[in-house]
């Protein structure tokens, strides 16, 4: 046995122990592996997939994972949450993440008892600990478990699991919410909000795979892998006028390349 399949065999095992769960399913890879480990070993009626809308993740995003639930036959449950309501997520600070975290696991786990489950679990993996990760103080307040995270798995691995696993999902970027776009500190809003997706999903549409528009100071910062830097520039004249009729007065693009986090880098540490 290899050591990843160790892993997958501890993942069932523990799943397998906790009889019925409620999963925070965003339609992306780590939460569908869990989603599909899940069902596989509990069986549909003791697995309720939670698909949560917010004014800061695309409609798109939910719709899909909708899509996907149904494909598993999942046992999906469609809730919302205005996190545009709640002045700490308005503020912007670093810690808005965990007030934004805190709806959503208080969302979940009055499910988890509507429903009368015994855990809620989310998709978070071995790379979050990493990352600047506020939201692990709710976890540990509402007693959310990461079970990709319990069985150490990393981004590499899940994708090979989610592969094997038969998952069409396996090689799809990360997720993440729009307000990670907006620097620290730039109150949000749903116009700015709106424009940054707006901006993204425009120039998804030239066959770029994978980009975050970063707003600074109504400049947009495009991010894209670094494959895709030639594509951008190419079609720059496309960009730059899209994205200045949503209301950008300049449009950039950062050298460095696509890259996780990359407004925590400002965080003094």
């Amino acid at each position: 046995m290899t050591k990843l399949q160790d892993k997958e065999v501890k993942l069932e095992m523990i799943l397998k122990e906790m009889e019925t769960v409620v999963i925070a399913f965003s339609g992306g890879v780590d939460s569908s592996l869990v989603l599909k480990k899940a069902i596989d070993v509990l069986g549909i009626n003791n697995v309720k997939a939670v698909i949560v809308k917010s004014e800061l993740f695309r409609n798109e995003e939910f719709n899909q994972a909708i899509q996907l639930g149904n494909t598993l036959n999942a046992d999906i449950v469609e809730t919302e949450i205005e996190e545009l309501k709640e002045p700490h997520i308005i503020k912007n600070t670093p810690d808005s993440w965990y007030y934004s975290k805190c709806l959503l696991y208080a969302k979940l786990e009055d499910l988890r008892k509507t429903f009368g489950f015994n855990y809620v679990l989310d998709g978070m993996i071995m790379d979050d600990i990493s990352d600047f990760r506020p939201g692990l103080k709710a976890r540990s307040e509402y007693g959310v478990r990461s079970i990709l995270q319990e069985v150490e798995l990393y981004k590499e691995e899940v994708r090979e699991l989610s592969k094997s696993n038969g998952l069409p999902v396996w090689n799809k970027p990360a997720l993440c919410s729009l307000a990670s776009r907006i620097p620290y500190g730039e109150p949000l809003s749903f116009n700015k909000v709106n424009k940054v997706n707006e901006a993204e999903k425009f120039i998804l549409s030239l066959d770029i795979n994978n980009v975050r528009v970063r707003y600074h100071d109504n400049i947009a910062h495009i991010e894209v892998d670094e494959t895709d830097i030639v594509p951008i520039i190419q079609h720059r004249n496309q960009i730059s006028l899209r994205l200045k009729e949503l209301g950008f007065d300049y449009v950039t693009i950062d050298l460095e390349g696509y890259r996780t986090g990359s407004m925590n880098e400002v965080i003094q540490s």
